[in-house]
């Protein structure tokens, strides 16, 4: 799903490549394939990324030739575009008279008919990206309008999909969300500093203020002041924040369109246990995403927390990895288990969500190798029954367990005792949105947006 940052200070002198850097950090979660950061000094513009963690491709002083007051970052989770170090970004394209670099968080889903017209025009890629495509389009609409705030009003109206966007103009920085504000943005100050990232935790690493979340379908230029402009937005457009963010993919402590992540967390353990109570010994979650819930059901039944798993903190999110091979191998050595915790007790394992089901599997194992007596599986999203469009690896729907089985046969395939989810009224209840302002297509197969022409051809190319 990416992170993106973006800092514009008024200090000329002041280099803000450090600040970012710590702003991508905090949003690490969202992306451990690749990095990149891009300053501008007023003349010239910098950038430089690579494949890794932040810590590991910024190491040795790399961060120190980036000169600028202003700037963008991101960290990369694929979708559209294998993990590799051309897909990696922000995205430079030059014009004449300057430079245009990107960072975007999403999925286009009309991306590779967007390409095809740009390559009929003689525009090269160096990347298999939906992103570049988009950056591709800001320096040819720019080159005609001379207005960017015009050219991004003209690109978004041929974009269908989610894209919350970071974009450097030679020394101007502006921010977009789609219309329908999928994916998640925040604004946030700091003294002379002013910031946009994908989530209020990268302001709380830098000692910014969170100010507010950027409203879907604005664009706000950030130089010497805050300016917002409107897009035009699409007949019937509605808002669409992605559910999954609040159940999984969010940092607990971020803040998201007015939200605490953790108090919703919070309300979805509660709700686990008033839909579905079970006579148990102990409660248990899945670390690190599930912990949250975890505490919330045992507020709510009574029954004692505990920690049965230990956490390997040197690996990544297992959901995030790009191939299922991957997936699969790094749960034994991600989560290691408490014998002496879990021996002969009857546990309530509470998780954020099945996707493939094949990660659960293997950690039900772990845990009945280790003398579970009984395992009571309880999952804070509903059933995921339909692929996801937006920037999250669920590209089809052979590969969705619920989509293709019972609740009766998954809990039968996975050797729990019992399996509760999560019911789609509790969960909107949880997070206090309305159905009509949340993105809950990979729920109930209801999307916000137009979805691709030909979904084979579309899956087959992000798989």
């Amino acid at each position: 799903m990416c992170g993106i940052v973006g800092i514009y200070s008024h200090n000329q002198s002041k280099n803000v490549a450090s600040h970012i850097y710590y702003g991508l950090y905090a949003l690490q979660h969202r992306g451990q394939e690749s990095a990149g950061i891009a300053t501008h000094n007023g003349c010239d513009l910098s950038t430089f990324g690579g494949m890794g963690l932040v810590c590991d491709v910024f190491n040795n002083g790399k961060i120190d030739g980036l000169d600028g007051n202003v700037g963008i970052g991101h960290v990369r989770y694929s979708t559209t575009g294998k993990s590799k170090l051309e897909n990696s970004q922000p995205f430079v394209s030059e014009f004449q008279g300057g430079n245009i670099a990107i960072a975007h968080n999403g999925d286009i889903i009309n991306s590779m008919e967007l390409r095809e017209e740009l390559k009929a025009e003689g525009h090269h890629f160096r990347s298999t990206t939906d992103s570049e495509v988009i950056c591709h389009m800001l320096s040819r609409e720019y080159i005609k309008q001379q207005d960017m705030v015009e050219s991004i009003r003209n690109v978004s109206r041929q974009l269908i999909g989610s894209y919350s966007i970071v974009v450097m103009v030679n020394s101007d920085l502006y921010v977009v969300r789609d219309p329908v504000g999928i994916k998640p943005l925040a604004l946030g100050e700091k003294g002379d500093l002013k910031m946009v990232a994908s989530e209020s935790v990268a302001f709380d690493v830098i000692g910014a203020n969170y100010v507010r979340d950027v409203k879907p379908g604005e664009i706000i230029l950030l130089n010497d002041k805050i300016t917002s402009y409107d897009m035009v937005k699409p007949e019937n457009a509605r808002r669409a924040h992605c559910m999954f963010e609040y159940v999984y993919f969010a940092r607990p402590d971020s803040m998201l369109d007015g939200k605490d992540v953790y108090n919703v967390r919070l309300n979805i353990g509660r709700t686990l246990h008033q839909e579905y109570p079970v006579d148990a010994d102990v409660v248990m979650p899945v670390p690190d995403s599930a912990i949250t819930a975890a505490i919330g059901y045992s507020r709510e039944s009574g029954l004692p927390y505990g920690e049965g798993l230990i956490k390997n903190r040197y690996i990544g999110r297992t959901f995030i990895m790009p191939t299922q091979e991957e997936r699969e191998t790094s749960v034994r050595l991600k989560m290691n288990p408490i014998k002496s915790e879990l021996e002969g007790k009857r546990i309530v394992l509470v998780d954020d969500s099945i996707v493939r089901g094949t990660t659960s599997k293997a950690l039900i194992d772990v845990l009945k190798e280790a003398g579970v007596k009984e395992v009571h599986l309880r999952v804070g999203c509903p059933p995921i029954i339909s692929p996801c469009y937006y920037g999250i690896a669920m590209a089809t729907k052979k590969e969705l367990v619920a989509a293709n089985k019972s609740v009766e046969q998954i809990r039968d395939d996975l050797g729990v005792d019992s399996l509760g989810y999560l019911s789609i009224e509790s969960l909107k209840k949880c997070i206090g949105i309305d159905e009509d302002n949340l993105c809950m297509g990979c729920l109930n197969e209801k999307y916000p947006t137009q979805l691709p022409k030909d979904l084979q051809e579309y899956e087959s190319c992000r798989c």
